[in-house]
């Protein structure tokens, strides 16, 4: 979203001035016009060097989509015209999400649908979310398909934050070691080094690794900087390219225990996909279609995208995903194929969503414990290695009295 500065005259003739938030300029004018006010000028405001600080505050997660979903398909349930719910939740929704309810509102009255409206918002509102809207609208079901996509996206957002929640104490663990690190490198030892230069100690191998270091990142640390920022950024444009993304996405299937935890989380939120929008009336050749754009894996996709294509071409669902062993493990084929004999695709993926779930905070589980006692003894040996560096000198220094 941007931020739109309007100079606008009321219904009375006065000059009124404000701000307002708009995917774009005409978005924005609409906006202003909803209030009942006549265009005189509109400019994009200009942002200040600290707006990302604004933006990470503001940012919209599932958890608000959701609360913002559920609330709406009780609105509409209740009998309300989707026009009402969206002007009544424009000031109970969340800040960074007024906005957003703003422009709905604006684009629903002025003739469009709701999904060509939510369509707009991509980045709050995926393929995923747009098509089971689509299908609520075309078959008078939007307040069933909005429960059911919000309940979706309060699993989701449990399970993802259940998932960062295991793995980021070894992260901050890691990051925590490399700081101190650093700052003793930089700061720490070349004090130390005076100090035993003064003393005239000997100076053992550990320490003197340790000085070649700190005297290394002292002098040349911008170039250390410089290279490890053209590395990421080389990274980035090589992750850009699509033979990038695939080796990149290979590799991290390749991962002991991690490869394999990403692989279930993936399975889990398509399979849970793909039955919710089996459920809302959306085909399961478009449900492939939409998933393989969404998936977040190459691997995945193109075994999506393949799958999508022998569907059209008549062939059994179960069979399109058998062909792929590397992207779709035999159990999941195997529950589809049950899912098309009985007629009851939807229930079946639900189910095998909750095994993969299950699967996946076992796996959670085993990587924390994984992690866990190799971060400890990098961190033992590292810690051991400084004190031993800065201790050993001072050590031989007063023995040799």
């Amino acid at each position: 979203m941007k931020r739109f500065n309007y100079k606008a005259k009321d219904r009375a003739g006065r000059v009124v001035k404000g701000e307002v938030e708009a995917v774009d300029i005409d978005g924005a004018a609409k906006l202003v016009r909803g209030k009942g006010f006549f265009v005189i000028s509109l400019n994009p405001k200009i942002e200040s060097p600290f707006s990302f600080i604004r933006k990470m505050k503001d940012k919209i997660n599932e958890g608000d989509v959701a609360n913002f979903t559920r609330q709406l398909s009780t609105m509409i349930n209740a009998g309300l015209p989707i026009t009402e719910a969206l002007l009544i939740l424009r000031s109970q929704t969340k800040k960074s999400m007024q906005a957003i309810v703003a422009q709905l509102l604006a684009d629903v009255e002025a003739g469009e649908s709701f999904s060509s409206a939510l369509r707009k918002h991509p980045r709050v509102f995926g393929q995923t979310y747009i098509a089971l809207v689509k299908s609520g609208e075309v078959g008078g079901v939007l307040d069933a398909v909005l429960l059911r996509l919000a309940d979706n996206l309060e699993k989701q957002h449990e399970f993802g934050s259940k998932v960062k929640g295991a793995l980021i104490y070894p992260v901050i663990i890691v990051v925590g070691m490399l700081v101190v690190s650093v700052v003793m490198m930089i700061f720490v030892i070349p004090k130390l080094l005076g100090l035993y230069a003064d003393f005239g100690a000997e100076m053992p191998l550990p320490t003197r690794i340790l000085i070649g270091s700190s005297n290394f990142l002292v002098k040349y640390w911008f170039i250390v900087f410089a290279v490890l920022a053209i590395a990421f950024y080389v990274l980035r444009l090589y992750k850009a390219t699509p033979e990038g993304r695939r080796k990149i996405d290979e590799l991290i299937f390749k991962i002991p225990i991690y490869g394999e935890l990403q692989r279930q989380i993936i399975l889990t939120e398509l399979t849970r996909t793909l039955s919710m929008m089996v459920g809302a009336g959306v085909s399961i050749l478009e449900g492939l279609h939409i998933s393989s754009e969404v998936v977040g894996n190459t691997l995945i996709s193109d075994a999506l995208i393949d799958a999508a294509n022998q569907v059209e071409k008549g062939f059994p669902v179960a069979f399109a995903f058998s062909k792929h062993p590397e992207a779709f493990p035999f159990i999941l084929s195997q529950m589809i194929a049950v899912g098309e004999e009985t007629g009851k695709m939807d229930e079946v993926l639900t189910k095998i969503s909750r095994i993969f779930e299950v699967e996946s905070d076992e796996k959670v589980k085993g990587l924390t414990a994984a992690i866990e006692p190799i971060v400890m003894v990098f961190l033992g040996i590292g810690v051991g290695f400084l004190v031993i560096a800065v201790i050993l000198p001072i050590y031989n220094l007063t023995s040799s009295f």
